[in-house]
């Protein structure tokens, strides 16, 4: 699963009860209109804290209200649960029709520079997205039944990494139909990242609130609170900090949910762990 930062191979209710944190945080409840019923999700918590575990799963930190783990892991227990999915390019290791992948005119799988072992998916056309979606249907339906509360699309971004082939209206297409199966599983979908889509990715691609790499280190966070409010979750990492995490945190701009992450993001107990929170 490729991030524009990070990648590793892994990766009902309105009050949720932290038994270990001994607290209480909410979450909203909110309905979407990507289906004719108008399905009701719960959006994350904005009180208390986050993780992301894309590395491994492990108990969270006592206070931490909302986890990420890779669609491979269950859910933490009690906690609001968010499930990763590499919506915009294929697994480490997973077989997809040459047909729905790109390819550079040499005729090779255009991969990503950043995660070689990434191709890009060809979203370029509406017959290849509704194939593609439904090939990825099973996995956010999976994330459902696990007991996941929300979703994660990844590599949104990747059409930036297209050469061409692919726009940004491709990937607002896209997500759409991958938010309404979201939707219709009863799952919040989240946005990864790709400042630049701005409100459509409310509006149109129908995201209920973001997921955000380094926000603070590009200068992008007001670009995502502006649209989610405090709804975003930031994951700044030790290896690329502007100034020091305290600085990043006195920062009006800084999201609420702001975590300082190891590169990695490796299991707690595990050489380089790193976890800290605003």
């Amino acid at each position: 699963m490729g991030t524009r930062h990070w990648s590793a191979a892994v990766a009902a209710v309105v009050a949720l009860t932290l038994a270990a944190a001994g607290c209480t945080a909410t979450a909203a409840t909110t309905t979407t209109p990507s289906t004719p019923s108008a399905r009701a999700v719960t959006l994350p918590p904005t009180t208390g804290a986050a993780d992301y575990q894309l590395g491994g799963a492990y108990a969270p930190p006592s206070g931490v209200t909302v986890v990420t783990r890779d669609s491979t892991e269950k859910p933490a227990r009690g906690i609001y649960s968010i499930c990763y999915v590499n919506g915009f390019q294929t697994q480490p290791g997973a077989s997809w029709p040459d047909d729905l992948i790109l390819h550079t005119p040499s005729g090779a799988p255009l991969v990503d520079p950043g995660w070689p072992d990434e191709h890009l998916l060809d979203i370029s056309t509406a017959a290849k997205r509704s194939t593609i979606a439904a090939r990825l249907a099973p996995t956010i339906d999976s994330c459902a039944r696990a007991g996941f509360r929300g979703v994660e699309f990844d590599n949104l971004d990747s059409y930036s990494r297209s050469k061409g082939a692919l726009t940004l209206d491709d990937a607002v297409a896209f997500a759409g139909l991958l938010t309404t199966r979201a939707h219709r599983d009863h799952l919040a979908a989240g946005q990864k990242n790709t400042a630049e889509l701005g409100r459509r990715g409310r509006d149109a691609a129908r995201f209920d609130f973001a997921v955000t790499e380094e926000c603070d280190r590009f200068s992008e966070c007001r670009a995502f609170t502006g649209v989610y409010g405090a709804h975003v979750l930031d994951i700044e990492y030790t290896d690329d900090l502007r100034g020091t995490f305290a600085e990043v945190c006195a920062r009006k701009a800084t999201p609420r949910l702001t975590i300082l992450r190891d590169r990695d993001l490796v299991a707690r107990g595990q050489s380089g762990y790193v976890y800290r929170r605003c």
